[in-house]
């Protein structure tokens, strides 16, 4: 059973698939697919040109805003592809979580990261479910410029 926060990912990626053309070969006809859950660091794919993008779905009072702050996945395989010098395009999706209001989607390029923008968390304790397991967060404000807004 997905958790939450699963649930809110999943809405962001679909809201993005169903929203968004591909950035890259600006194919129409809505090309981009949602990879299966817990594909490494990589949420969408364009069918057509193979384009990779990472979704992050956030909740705000206020979705006109960015937040300075974002949840991102797992460190290890992030932390790999950035020493091999590989960055996903990142779409952030920010909902104000009532029911009637519309998402915004905001997208920063590959190009516009760095690697202080990706901060490891502490390892989950012993204790905990997923014992060791080591998550990030994603600080905007290290960006090399601030995402654009499309939606």
């Amino acid at each position: 059973m997905a958790t939450k926060l699963q649930v809110l990912g999943d809405k962001g990626e679909e809201f993005v698939r169903s929203k968004v053309d591909c950035p890259r070969c600006k194919k129409s006809g809505k090309s981009l697919r949602i990879l299966p859950r817990n594909f490494r660091c990589a949420d969408l794919i364009c069918d057509f040109c193979g384009y990779l993008a990472q979704v992050k779905t956030t909740t705000l009072e206020d979705p006109n805003k960015l937040p300075k702050l974002i949840l991102g996945a797992a460190w290890e395989p992030q932390r790999e592809r950035m020493e091999a010098g590989i960055y996903f395009p990142l779409f952030i999706v920010v909902t104000s979580g009532k029911s009637k209001s519309t998402p915004h989607i905001y997208y920063l390029p590959a190009d516009f990261q760095t690697a202080e923008m990706f901060v490891p968390r502490a390892p989950l304790s012993s204790k905990a479910k997923r014992a060791g397991w080591q998550g990030y967060m994603i600080d905007l404000t290290k960006a090399v410029a601030n995402p654009v807004r499309l939606i």
